[in-house]
């Protein structure tokens, strides 16, 4: 794929919308770029869906029109000429539009107000957001075996959404289960492990795909000062000093080490 206007407009949304995404897409070689911006664009898209009008129902049409997108692109029939669903159906097969699916589904619990139902919703939430959307940017770029992808995404989502909780919470959702801090730091030592079980299969992982593994630069960071301080997360001091973290994905990038 060449960055005709449609892939442009999809790095530019990923820039303004998810700049750690764009870091991470731009320190990847340059072939990768493409696939890499089209999906994190449309997730762009999905996740900003719930959140741009307060009528329920629009947000779930909203929701829906990705949904029968996605589906267009499964089917290999006439897709619809979108400046990110045109190259979005360039680089995914059936099976990562049904990913991509699973995760458009699971965004509907951003439209509402109501808790997780339990620790297993929550993990089925971060699992379809954070992990379908990585196995899918993996499998746009090659072969990969799902687990340790998956179990990055799992590690990701939850760095991720920790750090989102402030937020959340501002915004009148209850993102946790429950928000002690005992509970605190056993989910980020749930990221911690689910980061060590992917980085344990490191070796099954192709090179051509690791570049969709660099988001998870900062994960073990963030999810290591939640396990040392679950305080950090109700006050929103996780994030790594922007000097430093441009070092770890320069480093990530360089050595291929996810």
């Amino acid at each position: 794929m060449t960055f005709d206007d449609d892939l442009v407009a999809c790095a530019q949304a990923v820039e303004r919308g998810d700049p750690e995404r764009f870091a991470a897409t731009m320190a990847a070689p340059v072939p990768a770029r493409p696939a890499l911006f089209a999906i994190y664009a449309f997730n762009i898209e999905v996740s900003r869906a719930p959140w741009v009008t307060q009528e329920s129902m629009i947000a779930e049409m909203r929701l829906q029109w990705w949904r029968d997108a996605l589906a267009e692109i499964r089917d290999r029939g006439v897709v619809r000429r979108h400046e990110v669903v045109t190259p979005l159906a360039h680089v995914l097969d059936a099976e990562g539009a049904t990913l991509l699916d699973r995760l458009v589904q699971m965004r509907r619990w951003d439209i509402y107000r109501d808790p997780f139902e339990d620790v297993s919703h929550f993990r089925d939430y971060i699992d379809a957001t954070s992990g379908h959307l990585m196995l899918a940017a993996a499998r746009a770029l090659g072969p990969v075996p799902r687990e340790p992808v998956l179990q990055a995404g799992r590690a990701l989502g939850i760095a991720n959404w920790l750090r989102a909780v402030p937020a959340l919470e501002k915004a009148g959702r209850i993102p946790l289960v429950e928000g002690t801090p005992e509970a605190v730091r056993a989910l980020a030592n749930e990221g911690l492990q689910a980061l060590a079980k992917a980085r344990a299969q490191r070796h099954a992982v192709p090179k051509a795909v690791r570049p969709a593994l660099l988001p998870l630069w900062l994960a073990g960071p963030v999810l290591s000062r939640a396990a040392r301080d679950p305080g950090r997360v109700a006050e929103g001091r996780l994030d790594v000093a922007p000097m430093q973290a441009r070092l770890a994905l320069m480093g990530r990038a360089l050595s291929g080490l996810w």
